[in-house]
């Protein structure tokens, strides 16, 4: 695994689309964070079907294409792809020609749950995704309350064949311990298969993907190899072996205290 090579399958670098970024400026100052952390490149994961941002497909395809070029002319050595954190909601399958993969071949879809709680309706979006050719990708599960709490509900979606994607920051232990733990715990029970930035321009929504391939590291010297390959499958659309899965321990009686 090269370090000045990395693919980041989850970054809102796009300036004033979302939270991410507020402008130009500070989007580019984010682009050379990337390369001093050793990303080489990022699928652009704006917010799509949340609560406040709508991020229609063309829309984000121009905005990376704009970007690029502002990147190609300040000589960062950096390559974006247009994707979206898609947030999980009833219509979404009403919106299936609005999303955008993580792949071109509509293969992987990055889908956020709600922070609180997993919806009752997950299992049917997942199979009807599934009749699509589509495997979601969850986002930050280690960051969910309700997962936390059932860590066994993500080895019930593992064994469905969903993925799911833990953040650099969570395994460093910016989150706080209880997020470090369990993003650890389910990166040793194989069910996440990919870690990516989730950066943003808010204080400690930084990069930290090099610190976090070093943690995989010490976890296990076979991580940062299989995590980075299965990166860079994922963005090009090839099957991922999600080998073997087990389940988590129960961290917590009651989630919603």
């Amino acid at each position: 695994m090269k370090i000045n090579n990395l693919v980041d399958l989850h970054c809102h670098i796009l300036p004033a689309i979302d939270d991410g970024s507020p402008s130009l400026e500070a989007s580019l100052e984010l682009a050379r964070q990337a390369v001093a952390d050793g990303i080489r490149y990022i699928l652009a994961t704006p917010h799509h079907m949340d609560r406040h941002y709508l991020n229609h497909a063309g829309d984000v395809v121009a905005a990376v294409e704009a970007f690029q070029a502002e990147l190609d002319v300040n000589d960062i050595p950096l390559t974006i792809f247009p994707g979206q954190e898609v947030h999980l909601n009833g219509q979404l399958m009403e919106k299936v020609d609005d999303l955008l993969s993580i792949d071109t071949g509509r293969h992987y879809l990055l889908l956020e749950l709600p922070h609180e709680m997993v919806p009752s309706y997950l299992d049917e979006m997942i199979f009807q995704l599934s009749c699509e050719g589509i495997t979601p990708v969850i986002a930050h599960p280690e960051r969910n309350a309700q997962i936390i709490a059932e860590p066994q509900r993500l080895y019930k979606l593992a064994e469905d064949g969903v993925l799911a994607q833990v953040t650099a920051t969570s395994l460093v232990g910016t989150f706080g311990e209880q997020v470090q733990r369990t993003a650890k715990e389910f990166v040793k029970c194989g069910l996440v298969q990919v870690v990516a930035s989730d950066a943003h321009t808010l204080k400690n929504r930084g990069f930290a993907m090099t610190k976090a391939y070093q943690v995989l590291n010490e976890m296990d010297s076979k991580y940062p190899e299989r995590f980075a390959t299965n990166a860079r499958d994922l963005l090009n659309g090839e099957q991922i072996e999600m080998g073997q899965i087990e389940i988590p321990r129960k961290q917590r009686k009651h989630w919603l205290f």
